[in-house]
């Protein structure tokens, strides 16, 4: 029988104590207790790989030594993160990191939007299937496969250079994996086509719950296919489109460690060489644990910045966040 605590107010009922309470909480755990066990690996992956691991970033403010351990390691404050500000080198792996995010974010991020849009226009089922089968494949693809994939076509003595000698006449041998003018064009076509497949999949679930009747209504209204997208189809996928953009916004300083680094070279190094790539000459080659880690935690503090302030943003604006 429960334990109640009566109310000395009129008109208020009888509350529950926290013992009972408690009693219910572990009562209904028990009861959906098969539920729990299969959320334990999950949780355990978290807790192990992405929490455990913040211990960590005390070696931000320390001047780590290997032989000393993180406990005994000299504690210098945020010296590390002076050094970030203070050396012109960072700055413009800063830059070079911003500018290809926002180059991804423009050009990479509508990408799978136009293209969800565009598998929701086919009308043959089966054509559909195949056409979303073949644009999902090159997601499964590694980098290591796509960079290898780049590297023999656009190589100096790859396809598409004796293809531009034999069919346009073309003297001299055009140097794509080598001039840094196509470096970053390059990076952005790369993301496009591995990934704006596989991100249809969250767009054409949002297109899936639209009502048919407005597209029939907009129909005998005389709108063209095209105004039937700018007003029925866009607006029905603003609140996920908001929602992957505050996301996306969380990684504005993470643009890809294993594609950047493959296609890295003395050629376009100094537009090139991005935070992640930074962090691994600096704390793998160079053995700077506690920089390297100092220039981790900025970033990963700018994202969190940026997810916070554009989710009250869009709130402001009426619009769904992400929490």
């Amino acid at each position: 029988m429960e334990t109640l605590v009566h109310s000395t107010e009129p008109g208020k009922k009888p509350t529950a104590t926290k013992a009972s309470r408690g009693k219910r909480i572990r009562a209904r755990m028990w009861k959906d207790r098969y539920l729990y066990l299969l959320l334990l690996p999950g949780l355990l992956y978290f807790i192990v790989y992405r929490y455990v691991p913040m211990l960590g970033i005390t070696i931000a403010f320390k001047d780590y030594s290997p032989f000393m351990g993180i406990v005994d390691s000299p504690w210098i404050g945020f010296d590390n993160f002076s050094r970030i500000f203070e050396s012109s080198e960072v700055v413009q792996v800063i830059w070079n990191t911003l500018i290809i995010s926002f180059l991804q974010i423009i050009f990479a991020f509508p990408a799978p939007i136009i293209l969800a849009i565009m598998l929701n226009e086919v009308a043959n089922p089966l054509l559909k299937r195949v056409m979303q089968s073949v644009v999902y494949m090159p997601h499964f693809l590694s980098w290591v496969v796509v960079v290898g994939i780049v590297t023999i076509f656009f190589r100096n003595e790859g396809l598409v250079n004796d293809l531009l000698r034999e069919a346009f006449g073309a003297q001299q041998t055009i140097g794509f994996l080598t001039e840094p003018q196509y470096f970053r064009p390059f990076l952005i076509l790369e993301v496009i086509w591995k990934e704006a497949g596989w991100g249809t999949i969250i767009f054409l679930a949002a297109l899936s719950g639209v009502n048919p009747a407005l597209y029939e209504a907009a129909v005998m209204d005389g709108a063209s296919r095209f105004r039937q997208i700018w007003h029925i189809t866009l607006p029905a996928i603003r609140s996920t489109i908001i929602i992957m953009l505050i996301i996306r916004l969380g990684d504005v300083l993470e643009v890809g460690f294993e594609q950047v680094f493959l296609q890295l070279n003395a050629f376009n190094m100094h537009i090139g060489n991005t935070l992640d790539t930074y962090v691994y000459f600096k704390g793998i080659q160079q053995s700077d644990y506690s920089f390297s880690t100092a220039v981790g935690v900025f970033k990963g503090l700018v994202g969190l910045i940026l997810v916070m302030g554009a989710n009250k943003l869009s709130k402001r604006f009426g619009e769904q966040g992400v929490y």
